[in-house]
């Protein structure tokens, strides 16, 4: 175990104390690497994933080969978001996991918004 915290993995703390997911709305929440990008959303209370995609999954993987990163990740976001829909999730709580809210992270809550999901 590490003994202090990276600034990133303080501003992840700080942005997971004030927020957590339901089963009426539960937490998508973003990742991002420096090739790939992942969205989760969450059940907490459940302590379930209710959905996932990245860029690197079978459903994706194709899609996003020639796509530039950001191009990527608005698909990742409206992939997550039509699965949600399929499983009745209208509404989410959005976790942007301690990355600011810029670029590929934006993009993805834009394409989730953009294919139906609320927050």
């Amino acid at each position: 175990m590490a003994k202090y915290l990276t600034p990133h993995e303080r501003r992840k703390a700080r942005v997971r104390k004030k927020l957590s997911g339901t089963a009426e709305r539960p937490r998508l929440s973003v990742y991002k690497s420096l090739k790939h990008m992942y969205a989760q959303i969450i059940d907490d209370t459940a302590g379930t994933t209710i959905a996932s995609v990245s860029t690197g999954s079978k459903a994706l993987k194709d899609d996003v080969k020639e796509d530039d990163k950001t191009a990527a990740a608005k698909k990742v976001g409206a992939a997550v978001a039509k699965i949600a829909l399929d499983k009745g999730v209208k509404r989410v709580v959005f976790d942007r996991n301690g990355f600011d809210y810029h670029g590929r992270v934006a993009a993805v809550a834009q394409a989730a918004r953009e294919a139906g999901l609320e927050f």
